[in-house]
């Protein structure tokens, strides 16, 4: 089978492998679609914390069953998504109902293979039912959860005030579901490009540029107050560093991005506001439920969201054009 391989930092190759063969309880997955995403852009540049090469990337994955095991309740034939984070289920955090978090998480693609691959052998419990949604959509429901977690983690009241630093495919669904539940979103990003993008093509009004200036620009949007809740969804640790003067007093600060290094934050800062600071890490089943229901309420925009496509076999020598024009991409597809 054709299988896409990160063999080192700026290294990608379609190489020949054997299809997968099941193990007990696996089911094998014929994968159709891969959403590309800041994650497979990280390891191919070499910068993820918790990889080693090489590595078969691909975690935003949508594809139809050719096997499952006798007696499951997934069939032959079925369209799903995939739950990329395989927890242990004993774990601690497991047995808390906090799988996203398992001690001995495996995220494929990160820790283990992942789908960017004609065929993926995995536990059927990480199979997704995408019901009446197209290949694209199902791909794309787990970038989607991301923010959907995130926005849980927040506690959000309708009429809250919102700050999601990063307009990216993470930052952009984790506003979308604030949106969802009542909030008053503010967008920033360094890019004008993707700002601009969210106000023509997804509603969101309330955008800043960030740069020297957006401290004061935020005081003077929120008359001094900041904002209820700050998502920082950029995966830089001085972006999420200055997101604390960002935050209300009394307000929550969510990081959502993850980046390798110690990250700081002046005491007496986080100590005047009573900030409630709270990781949110990868996404549960809950989250694909809910984003999948969003989805087919028409709530998401997916055609809009989804702005370009690439067969998979040219994912080598697309990825750096891609990064090029950051700007310019919010969720790219690969097809098998």
């Amino acid at each position: 089978m054709k299988t896409v391989v990160c063999r080192e930092p700026f290294s990608l190759a379609v190489e020949d492998r054997p299809s997968p063969s099941p193990k007990p309880g696996e089911a094998i997955v014929r994968i159709r679609r891969i959403g590309l995403c800041g994650t497979d852009y990280h390891i191919y540049a070499g910068r993820h914390p918790f990889l080693a090469y090489p590595r078969v990337m691909g975690h935003e994955l949508s594809g139809e069953i050719e096997h499952v095991p006798e007696g499951s309740a997934f069939r032959v034939g079925q369209v799903v998504a995939i739950n990329p984070y395989l927890a242990c289920g004993t774990c601690i955090a497991c047995r808390k109902g906090k799988p996203n978090a398992c001690v001995s998480i495996s995220v494929l693609g990160v820790h283990a293979d992942g789908g960017m691959a004609e065929r993926i052998a995995i536990p059927q419990s990480a199979l997704f039912d995408a019901g009446a949604l197209t290949l694209d959509q199902a791909a794309m429901i787990e970038f989607l959860a991301i923010g959907a977690h995130a926005v849980s983690r927040a506690g959000l009241l309708p009429g809250d005030r919102v700050l999601v630093v990063g307009a990216g495919p993470i930052g952009v669904g984790t506003g979308l579901f604030a949106r969802f539940s009542g909030a008053r979103v503010t967008l920033a990003d360094t890019r004008p490009t993707r700002l601009a993008f969210a106000r023509d093509h997804l509603a969101f009004d309330d955008t800043v540029e960030a740069g020297p200036d957006l401290p004061t620009a935020l005081a003077e949007a929120t008359g001094g107050e900041m904002f209820d809740a700050v998502f920082d969804a950029t995966g830089s640790l001085s972006a999420m560093a200055q997101s604390l003067g960002y935050v209300a007093h009394g307000g929550t600060l969510v990081l959502v991005g993850v980046a390798p290094g110690d990250l700081v934050f002046p005491d007496p800062e986080f100590h005047k506001r009573e900030t409630t600071l709270v990781a949110s890490r990868n996404a549960l089943l809950d989250d694909f439920d809910r984003v999948k229901q969003a989805i087919l309420d028409g709530l998401i925009p997916t055609d809009v969201l989804h702005t370009h496509s690439l067969k998979a076999e040219d994912i080598p020598t697309s990825m750096p054009d891609l990064i090029a024009s950051a700007d310019h991409v919010l969720k790219a597809i690969a097809r098998f």
